[in-house]
């Protein structure tokens, strides 16, 4: 192959590694809670509140450290309530477990507009 079709190839593999880390915290920053809570939204969250492609669509709001107002207690409401669009989760996940996802979106920042 021609050296410019492995540069393509090589550009195109590596995209979407970049496009998906913009998306979280950088892990060595993340105390332990904070992993936790990672692990678990990338579990259960991620598959509606983050795009996995740029041609994807977004089911439920991108979410950050300033949704809900940036309350926790509110974010642990809604969680573990659920909207009228969204499940609760508190049949799903214990109350640290929702603790911890909490703390990991105060570790992420609002996207731009």
């Amino acid at each position: 192959m021609k050296r410019s079709t492995w540069a393509i190839l090589a550009l195109l593999a590596l995209w979407p590694q970049g496009a998906s880390a913009q998306q979280t915290a950088a892990p060595a920053s993340l105390n332990d809670k904070q992993l936790l809570g990672m692990r678990l939204f990338n579990q259960s969250c991620r598959v509606c509140h983050t795009k996995p492609q740029l041609s994807s669509p977004l089911y439920g709001p991108a979410l950050s450290r300033l949704s809900l107002g940036g309350q926790d207690d509110v974010m642990r409401e809604v969680i573990s309530n659920g909207t009228p669009r969204m499940p609760g989760f508190k049949h799903h996940f214990e109350p640290p477990q929702i603790d911890a996802i909490v703390a990991y979106l105060k570790t992420v920042p609002a996207s731009a507009p």
